[in-house]
């Protein structure tokens, strides 16, 4: 008799293996997405058992096909509690939760399964007053139950109620407990954490990792070091969360020791350590720890690239973002918007141009901050135009869009479109801020629009509410000192409401230069001094101002002071994109340029050109106390005049030729390229360090006023 009956079920287990082994089938190529090799094999069975019918109907709900997988249930010949929980399971996991509660409703018979699943999805969409009552309905909770109602307590901000709920529990399990844990730490309750996390019976990893991660959130980092080193099993994810309390409460030393001590330097822990070191200023360390990494997805490129952004290391970072695309690695969002920054840096345009495509065919474009990137990148690489077009675009447009359209105007020195924005801006119902009265008082400053200047900064505080700072007052002694009203100016100063720093006082040494008025900017320089000694800016300029009066024993001193003091001046340099190259031009430095005998001769014949034009070098200008012949040969070779060679001989006619300077154009080189647009027939856009200038047919958009 026993033989028989081992008989039997031997029999009834071979006869059940090719039923088993499809089913398995079904579900693997299911959870591997090929849904289709699933059905084949479905369709395929002979018989079809209620198993069968569960498994293929999971898989399309796996496979994210929820209107197959309901077709398939209605034709179910049978179906069990089984089947109806693995509806409502699969509506919650494409986050169709009418459609669930519509198919638990129909339900013939539940289980605490049923009841739970359910519950997941009403916390999963955020429905917690539908999850709180039904989670009071539940004739039977378990374990897994209790945890969904504290959980989705806690993702709605009410930790106090998933507190209590926690207390009543009647088994506590780890996720349980580890859920509080975590909930309490998100609020800074360390303390009870902590009680909670020492009163567990048994800890797996996970119980561990968050209680580490709390006390590194909120900057407990030596408690949190101290947990570390007793955890008895750490995983990947507790040594980056340990990483990264060290790396954002700036110890990088300490980072880059454990760093170094950790078994497997994973990818979330190298582009920790990227960022880390990148923060800390140490990019070639952030490099380096890019380089090492053998597998690398968008997020570590995305991460060395802002590095490189941040730090001002912007042909790397453009270098980085092409060598990314090379090596098929599609730019994310992070990347896109740092290249951008940079593309409006270097104002290279055609490469800006070609991540606003990459945007738009991510469907990126349409983001109000996406936007504000992007009318600033046209507006720095000098297309105006373009910019206005992406902001007109936007409907509904935000305060940082509104500032980054009139900063715009202000730079290409349309004081009155800057101005007429403003009011736009004020009549459509968006309150300016301090950015917005920085920009239209710098387009008043720019264009000599006084009175409008003043009348706006005397408004800011009466009637937008909005208390001026050391910026506005600098843009108001810059818009006075430029209109030769300096003497107002320093009266402004003396009654300003805040103490005057280095930007309100270069300001109007500044005007000092512009106007000749060297006993007032001797006063000045010496404020500064007092407030940046190892600044070099405003030695140069009163260097300017004694050169222009050839003052040359004073200019002798004051160099030799700075050398003393081991004060250097910044190199003036221009820059120029042509075909995605950027060209790079210093002062007097042409000899190392691949092409320098082309681009020599052509400034020599450009100089004879405009000589016949008009031309006349200004030697005061030259800071030195030189020969005539020597001083023309000097202003012959700024880097703008090269950088205006160069882009005649590359830039195809037609097209603006578009240069970069890290300084203040001077007059004589805003003079010769006034007569180099004209007698070329072509339009050069300069940006120097605060302005654009526009020239076409021997005029600038400037109006001589910068």
């Amino acid at each position: 008799m026993l033989f028989l009956l081992i008989s039997r079920r031997t029999y009834s287990a071979a006869l059940n293996a090719p039923f088993s082994r499809s089913n398995s089938q079904i579900s693997h190529f299911a959870r591997t997405g090929q849904i289709d090799r699933a059905r084949q094999v479905f369709d395929q069975l002979r018989d079809k058992t209620v198993v069968s019918w569960n498994a293929i109907v999971a898989g399309y709900f796996q496979n994210n096909q929820p209107r197959e997988a309901r077709q398939l249930f209605d034709h179910m010949p049978e179906r069990n509690t089984v089947s109806w929980n693995g509806l409502i399971s699969g509506y919650v996991k494409n986050g169709m939760t009418g459609e669930a509660r519509e198919a638990f409703n129909k339900m013939p018979e539940r289980n605490v399964l049923s009841w739970t699943a359910m519950l997941r999805g009403y916390v999963q969409e955020g429905m917690i007053e539908e999850a709180e009552r039904l989670f009071s309905q539940m004739p039977v909770k378990n374990v897994v139950s209790w945890t969904v109602m504290i959980g989705g307590l806690i993702e709605d901000g009410r930790v106090d109620e998933a507190l209590k709920l926690f207390y009543v529990m009647p088994v506590k399990d780890v996720v349980a407990r580890t859920s509080m844990i975590g909930g309490l730490c998100s609020e800074g309750r360390l303390k009870e954490a902590r009680e909670i996390f020492d009163e567990m019976p048994e800890r797996n990893v996970v119980a561990w990792t968050t209680m580490i991660n709390g006390y590194v959130i909120h900057n407990k980092v030596d408690l949190a070091r101290k947990l570390f080193e007793v955890m008895p099993g750490k995983n990947e994810v507790t040594w980056t969360a340990m990483l990264m309390g060290y790396t954002r409460s700036g110890r990088i030393k300490e980072a880059a020791e454990l760093f170094d001590a950790m078994p497997v330097q994973s990818a979330p822990a190298c582009n920790e350590m990227i960022m880390g070191f990148g923060q800390d200023g140490q990019v070639a360390e952030a490099r380096w720890v890019f380089d090492q990494m053998t597998e690398k997805d968008d997020v570590p490129w995305s991460s060395m690239i802002k590095v490189y952004e941040r730090k001002g290391f912007e042909l790397e970072a453009l270098g980085l973002f092409r060598l990314m695309q090379l090596q098929g690695i599609r730019p994310n969002f992070p990347s896109m918007i740092s290249t951008l920054s940079v593309c409006g840096s270097l104002a290279i345009l055609n490469h800006g141009r070609e991540v606003h495509a990459q945007l738009v065919r991510s469907m990126f474009d349409f983001d109000v901050y996406v936007c504000s990137v992007l009318i600033t990148m046209y507006i720095k690489c000098g297309d105006l135009v373009k910019g206005k077009l992406v902001f007109d675009r936007f409907t509904f447009k935000d305060t940082v869009m509104w500032n980054s359209i009139i900063t715009g105007y202000a730079q290409h020195g349309l004081g009155k479109e800057a101005l007429q924005v403003f009011y736009d801006m004020v009549s459509s119902g968006v309150p300016p801020d301090e950015v917005t009265f920085i920009g239209a008082l710098s387009a008043c400053s720019y264009t000599g629009r006084v009175k409008e200047g003043i009348e706006l900064f005397e408004s800011m505080k009466s009637k937008y509410l909005v208390n001026p700072k050391t910026e506005h007052y600098s843009c108001v002694v810059d818009l006075l000192g430029r209109a030769g009203k300096l003497n107002e100016a320093m009266n402004l100063i003396r009654d300003m409401s805040v103490e005057a720093d280095a930007c309100v006082w270069g300001a109007l040494l500044g005007a000092c230069r512009i106007h000749n008025r060297l006993d007032l900017a001797e006063v000045v320089a010496k404020k500064l001094s007092l407030i940046e000694p190892e600044n070099s800016g405003h030695h140069i300029l009163l260097s300017n101002i004694y050169s222009s009066q050839g003052r040359w024993r004073d200019v002798a001193a004051l160099r030799s002071n700075m050398r003393v003091h081991s004060l250097s001046k910044s190199p003036g340099c221009s820059w120029i994109e042509v075909e995605k190259n950027v060209h790079v031009f210093t002062g007097g430095d042409i000899m190392s340029h691949p092409e320098h005998a082309l681009i020599l001769k052509m400034v020599e014949k450009l100089d004879g050109v405009i000589i016949e034009a008009g031309y006349s070098p200004d030697g005061s200008f030259v800071l030195h106390d030189v020969e005539e012949e020597e001083k023309v040969h000097s202003l012959r070779h700024h880097s703008e005049k090269l950088a205006a060679a160069f882009g005649i001989l590359k830039v195809p006619k037609g097209m603006p030729i578009r240069i970069m300077k890290n300084l203040r154009v001077c007059g004589d080189c805003h003079a010769a390229i006034k007569l180099i647009a004209r007698v070329t027939e072509r339009e050069i856009v300069l940006r120097d360090a605060n302005r654009f200038h526009h020239f076409k047919d021997g005029s600038c958009s400037c109006g001589d006023y910068w």
